[in-house]
């Protein structure tokens, strides 16, 4: 049996050794009869740093399909996300939702 130099055995070990990326998680938004359009824009502006245009955008596609991904991030950030957008909800009086799903 040949003897492998350094440089195949290298390669070798690094074909096997995959690097583990962190899991990514999309925080949605759920329609609902009470929350205001504005302020389902404005959530996005702030909290997940949309464009007006592109806050518009997913605030449509939450309106009229029921959810829409206003971001996706790695796991804490992910909750983090979903807990600003329910405090801001409360203080405003809104029943807005966000739910965190796994990519």
């Amino acid at each position: 049996m040949p003897v492998k130099r350094s440089t195949e055995r290298e390669r070798d070990v690094a074909l096997k050794e995959k690097p583990e990326f962190p899991r990514k998680f999309k925080v949605v938004l759920l329609n609902d009869d009470v929350t205001s359009m504005d302020f389902v824009v404005s959530v996005l502006v702030e909290i997940f740093h949309h464009t007006t245009q592109s806050a518009v955008t997913v605030m449509l596609k939450i309106h009229n399909e029921g959810s829409g991904i206003a971001g996706v991030y790695a796991k804490e950030i992910a909750q983090t996300k979903q807990s600003d957008v329910l405090k801001a909800a409360a203080v405003a009086g809104y029943p807005l939702k966000a739910i965190i799903e796994e990519e």
